[in-house]
């Protein structure tokens, strides 16, 4: 008789409306794939909670953004790490899967992040421009996201929101890791058209960027995304660690780039597998 194969929990909301992107033919593609190596079944991430018991390992992938169903999601992470279940990503991200506050965080130790404050004290912290950018410390998919002028700034300021100066920024690229190995890179030439993507050849000092905060999050299993925006300068600025469940954008990748990813995945997941929960 065969051995048994690792059975997977994949969560996704294949219904999800977002904005330029498709999350549900990304999860049916790669679920296709994940079935060659794992038996698999899909649930939305509002039922993860009541199922995760019957599965060796939890995926956790296009499932929307959390502030969509908080109270599930919360329960969803307590009985897990109360029951030692394997989640993947790991729930020990130090990035979006634990709020924005990795991005004061990276401010005050003077990473090359969009500087940011979410206090009124702190506003004289950040350059002088003409606008800034408001969004709700506990947002995502850029709902709630606001460009204010100046003036308005101290009323806004309530300690629900995070602040950052308006960069005028050349164009925004995503760096794809899985585990700590570097993937691939693609990014959006046409600023207004954000998921417009094409493939992006990073440079050494690229690389080197995104790296740095892959380490920072000390995840030593899972997909991590570096979102990062070429600033006036020339240099890259951080916009976002997406280490929860970040859009893949594989329908933007040639078969060879693809299948390579889905390698990774598959051994990335056997690894994760074979460790102690």
């Amino acid at each position: 008789m065969p051995p048994a194969r690792p059975r997977l929990l994949y969560v996704t909301d294949l219904a999800y409306p977002a904005r330029g992107r498709r999350y549900c033919d990304e999860d049916i593609q790669l679920t296709a794939r994940l079935r060659e190596d794992f038996d698999l079944a899909l649930c939305h991430p509002r039922d993860a909670a009541a199922l995760m018991d019957a599965f060796d390992a939890v995926v956790v992938r296009n499932s929307g953004p959390v502030l969509e169903y908080r109270a599930e999601y919360d329960d969803f992470r307590a009985r897990a790490l109360d029951a030692g279940v394997r989640v993947y990503n790991p729930l020990t991200g130090r990035a979006d899967m634990a709020g924005k506050q990795y991005l004061l965080d990276l401010t005050a130790a003077g990473h090359p992040v969009i500087p940011t404050v979410d206090r009124h004290e702190d506003l004289h912290r950040l350059p002088a421009v003409d606008r800034y950018v408001v969004k709700p410390e506990l947002g995502a998919d850029s709902i709630g996201l606001r460009i204010v002028p100046a003036d308005r700034l101290p009323g806004l300021v309530d300690g629900t929101v995070l602040v950052q100066p308006y960069i005028d920024f050349a164009y925004e690229v995503s760096f794809y890791f899985v585990d700590h190995d570097f993937q691939y890179a693609l990014y959006a030439p046409d600023r207004d058209r954000r998921w417009q993507l094409e493939p992006y050849r990073p440079t050494g000092d690229d690389l080197e960027f995104a790296r740095r905060f892959v380490h920072w999050n000390g995840l030593a299993h899972g997909i991590q995304r570096v979102d990062a925006c070429r600033a006036p300068d020339g240099g890259l600025l951080l916009v976002e660690l997406e280490d929860l469940n970040p859009y893949l954008s594989l329908d933007a990748l040639d078969g060879p780039r693809r299948e390579a990813f889905v390698a990774a995945l598959k051994a990335s997941l056997h690894r994760f597998l074979a460790c102690a929960p």
